[in-house]
């Protein structure tokens, strides 16, 4: 046996204590990287004209992109895009970090954490200026610049607004649920004088959530107590004969354009409307099977997320 050698009983034992003590090392540098304390729910606020709107953020650490959400008419962005349900993976914001993706989450004004403004209203215009200041904020705060923008439902509306005017604020838009009908917009109904401040129903916060199967009753329940706990009270939108401003031909922003099959918001004539007029060449279509208006939540949710992170990540040929 030469100088220094390992008895040969000994060395087999040997190179596995020294693979285990690799093993461990490697887990406690990994671990905290991929797991959910990683992503810790943070909470800013933006000012928008001297208004305070609350901005929601999961990060990533060297995160690949960045995703700025915004939610629809009804519900703020915490129960729409951060759900908790106790042994249920259900955050819309979680499962990008976990794809390496940081996501923040913008509360209109009157939803959620962001209170209204004097007029108690809120607009398409104001809406969409909103969501200019919270981009401007990511630049100059956090140094984000052109993020990818998701709009859900009628925030699927204030982001095609947003990209249509500000092109040079986003690399990306996705238009999900998106529920206007560009050949044939539906009529706008009257408005009262005053802000009607209307209180939100258990039914109203269900309302959604229509394929059998889709999604579990305790999954359900925690976002019905999620959404009356964080909008009690129906915000109060006027001025939405502005929604006519949009124009898919405008739109020229490369384009996802996704919906669920069974969304009873997006019949597929009108989605196809929308997806044959955008003004960009970079645009996909994706049709989710079997999911609904809020699948992002339900099931399908991986699918969701999938489609977004493979049109973001998608090769770019450039001539």
């Amino acid at each position: 046996m030469k100088s220094g050698a390992l008895p040969a009983p000994f060395t087999y034992a040997w190179r596995m204590r020294n693979a285990l003590r690799l093993l461990l090392i490697l887990i406690v540098v990994v671990a905290p990287a991929s797991g959910s304390a990683a992503a810790k729910l943070q909470h800013f606020t933006v000012m928008a004209d001297g208004h305070p709107l609350a901005l929601w953020a999961r990060e990533a650490p060297q995160a690949r992109g960045v995703i700025v959400l915004i939610h629809g008419r009804t519900w703020s962005a915490l129960p729409d895009f951060d759900l908790q349900v106790p042994g249920e993976q259900r955050s819309v914001m979680q499962a990008f970090t976990d794809k390496g993706y940081t996501a923040y989450a913008l509360d209109l004004r009157g939803y959620g954490k962001s209170p209204r403004d004097a007029t108690g209203w809120l607009t398409p215009d104001r809406a969409s200026r909103d969501v200019v200041a919270a981009l401007e904020w990511l630049a100059s705060e956090k140094k984000v610049q052109k993020p990818t923008l998701v709009g859900w439902s009628q925030g699927s509306l204030i982001s095609h607004l947003t990209a249509q005017r500000h092109p040079e604020l986003i690399s990306n838009v996705v238009l999900y649920g998106y529920p206007r009908n560009l050949a044939s917009p539906a009529p706008i109904p009257p408005v009262p004088e005053s802000p009607a401040r209307e209180t939100n129903t258990r039914e109203r916060a269900a309302s959604d959530f229509i394929t059998p199967g889709s999604i579990s009753q305790k999954a359900i329940d925690a976002y019905v107590a999620a959404a009356l706990r964080a909008d009690p009270v129906r915000v109060d939108w006027r001025e939405q004969e502005k929604w006519s401003e949009l124009d898919a031909a405008k739109l020229t922003t490369p384009t996802l354009v996704i919906h669920g099959e069974r969304d009873p918001l997006t019949p597929i004539e009108a989605q196809a409307a929308l997806f044959t007029q955008l003004g960009t060449a970079d645009r996909q279509w994706v049709v989710l099977p079997a999911a609904d208006h809020a699948a992002l939540l339900e099931n399908s949710g991986p699918a969701f997320v999938a489609a977004i992170v493979g049109f973001v990540g998608r090769p770019r040929y450039v001539q």
